[in-house]
């Protein structure tokens, strides 16, 4: 069997895209050419891999078999050309990272002239985005996400943890003042979370097991990078992830309020792979890169430069 590698790549973006069209935009290139891949293709193994019809495209049986053959195929010759140039150049090539928007701005996009100093070869395709990402389909080669995935097909990597706490503006509490003990919210103003109900739920440290403050809000939003905004910008006192607010507090924009009044469970951060992909070297590189920055960040120390 004489498979050229470019159709089988082809191939398998066609059926994680699922039709012709897509394949042949996300290449640039005409339908006709992606056409003459996939017939080439098939020619090369003897059988039928898609069935076309106007619902779309299928795979057979045996595209089905082949795709999974073809994966393992171009997983292999990626890590070897990796492993290959990597001991030559270090890491190098594209890597495309899906993420929250305000976890790209505020924790990747400053590490990203450090992770580049080091390994000047990488380029970095940031995705951001607040939904989960098909990562097969989009090309994704890290996701980085809270919570314990629990999908098979892909491998997770804890790289850091987070907690929550209680943060205002100075300016809002020279105009507010800064209470000293959980009761005396109940005169401040409160910013909630509308698309999480549960994140006003906020639990209280030493009262008891299920104590909590219930948030009403004086204002509240459906979006995390705007109650990021709101607080900083002196409309009231939130409780916003750690991670986001602590290179705030360095500037002197934030200032924790009642340390030590709420409990602050941790919460896992994960870099996400599919699983023929977590052994190339720029995706370990970009990996252990992130777990220390991430590390420093949290130690309120400032990150590496590198």
């Amino acid at each position: 069997m004489q498979l050229q590698l470019d159709d089988v790549a082809l191939f398998a973006r066609i059926a994680e895209l699922g039709t012709l069209s897509a394949a042949a935009r996300e290449r640039d290139v005409p339908v006709s050419q992606v056409t003459r891949s996939l017939v080439r293709l098939e020619a090369a193994c003897g059988v039928r891999l898609l069935h076309r019809s106007t619902h779309g495209l299928s795979l057979t049986d045996e595209g089905d078999t082949f795709l999974a053959y073809g994966r393992r195929l171009l997983d292999t010759t990626a890590e070897l050309s990796s492993e290959l140039t990597g001991k030559l150049s270090g890491p190098s090539g594209w890597v495309r990272v899906s993420m929250s928007p305000l976890l790209a701005q505020m924790v990747i996009a400053p590490s990203l002239s450090g992770l580049y100093r080091q390994y000047p070869q990488l380029h970095i395709d940031i995705a951001a985005d607040d939904r989960m990402a098909d990562m097969a389909r989009e090309g994704i080669d890290i996701a980085i996400r809270t919570g314990t995935p629990n999908s098979e097909t892909l491998v997770a990597r804890q790289i850091g943890s987070n907690r929550r706490a209680l943060y205002a503006s100075p300016a809002y509490l020279a105009a507010h003042g800064t209470p000293q003990h959980p009761d005396e919210l109940k005169h401040h103003r409160l910013i909630g979370n509308s698309a999480s109900p549960t994140l006003n739920h906020w639990p209280l440290a030493g009262a008891g097991k299920g104590a909590e403050l219930v948030v009403q809000g004086h204002t509240r939003t459906d979006n995390s990078a705007v109650l990021l905004t709101l607080v900083e910008q002196g409309v009231g006192i939130a409780r916003l992830n750690d991670l986001l607010a602590q290179p705030l507090v360095a500037r002197g924009a934030l200032v924790p309020v009642l340390p030590g009044h709420f409990d602050s469970p941790s919460v896992p951060i994960y870099a996400v792979m599919l699983q023929e992909r977590h052994r190339l070297p720029k995706i370990r590189a970009c990996i252990d890169y992130w777990a220390l920055w991430l590390a420093e960040m949290m130690q309120g120390a400032s990150p590496p430069p590198r």
